[in-house]
């Protein structure tokens, strides 16, 4: 499902390319400690400046940006009086950078001291190349899912949300999964159809192209929006496997799981009403909705049943 880019040699992949101009982005809502280890993670990866667009965060993350020191690279801090939402923030971020490349980078993740030279030098590889994604590890250094995925179509996004992709093996043709994490990791940079949100690199180039992100994604889906108008308008996507980003997954959602799933479950409808409704009858795309709403109501009772677990045996 995804398509290998021999762009360089693989022993030249290993090599971290110069420094280059690339400024970071992050979009922080109650992150705590774990914002102030992304942007120094940034810093230390070569960012030229970290913006840090904050949705009316109510603890103490921006106070704890007071241990940046200032000889360490451009920090600016933009406060929202409300939470704007995700897409809307990282173009707040987008707009106030100069950069020739822009990685938008969630707060809960820490970058390798050469992630952001290696993701550019992909970036950079082929003028056709407009956005490329780094290797999602959780902290135990495993491969994360979403990190490289093809496009959930409705039908790819009803047999992983009722657990039929499991049965893939049997059915692969009918079955298959949208994740990608399972396949065996590529050993260069690969063309895909989708990375995540979590980590992108792309190019102002193809920025102006494609235009910004839509902000009408409050949370979730918004980056599979921008992958799929980067491949509708030519440019080519790419997860490099070899730039490696650790990724506290859920850092900062844990808290708040029925909300992040509503805006989830809103997105995931948004996402296959702007591009897929015209292909399927009104009938399948009402069972579309149906299913959509089912698993969020199958989430909620989820969340709820482990809630009341927890409450009635306490650690």
């Amino acid at each position: 499902m995804s398509e290998a880019v021999e762009l360089l040699a693989i022993d030249e992949w290993a090599k971290p390319s110069p420094h280059s101009e690339c400024d970071v982005i992050i979009v922080n809502y109650n992150a705590g400690d774990l914002l102030l280890a992304s942007v120094r993670s940034a810093f230390a990866a070569g960012a030229s400046k970290v913006i840090v667009v904050d949705n009316d965060s109510r603890d103490d993350s921006l106070m704890l940006l007071a241990r940046i020191d200032a000889a360490t690279g451009s920090l600016r801090i933009v406060r929202n009086a409300t939470n704007l939402g995700f897409a809307a923030a990282c173009n707040q971020g987008a707009r106030l950078s100069e950069a020739s490349n822009l990685l938008f980078l969630n707060p809960d993740t820490e970058l390798a001291a050469d992630a952001i030279d290696r993701m550019l030098q992909a970036l950079r590889s082929s003028p056709g190349i407009g956005m490329v994604g780094g290797f999602l590890c959780n902290p135990d250094g495993s491969e994360q899912a979403g990190g490289r995925r093809v496009f959930p179509t409705p039908r790819r996004a009803f047999m992983r949300a009722f657990g039929l992709s499991r049965l893939s093996a049997l059915f692969p043709s009918v079955l298959s999964d949208f994740l990608l994490h399972k396949e065996p990791l590529p050993r260069v940079p690969v063309a895909v159809e989708a990375i995540s949100g979590a980590c992108m690199l792309v190019k102002r180039e193809a920025i102006e192209s494609v235009g910004l992100w839509d902000e009408d994604y409050f949370l979730h889906c918004e980056d599979l929006d921008w992958c799929m108008r980067f491949h509708q308008a030519g440019w080519r996507v790419l997860f490099v496997p070899h730039a490696r980003v650790m990724h506290v997954f859920g850092g900062c959602s844990r808290h708040r799981p029925y909300f992040v799933e509503w805006h989830k479950h809103l997105g995931f409808l948004r996402f296959y009403r702007k591009f897929f409704r015209r292909k399927y009858p009104t009938v399948l795309w009402v069972s579309v909705i149906i299913g959509v709403w089912l698993r969020f109501g199958l989430v909620v009772l989820r969340h709820a049943t482990n809630r009341l677990g927890q409450t009635w045996n306490p650690r």
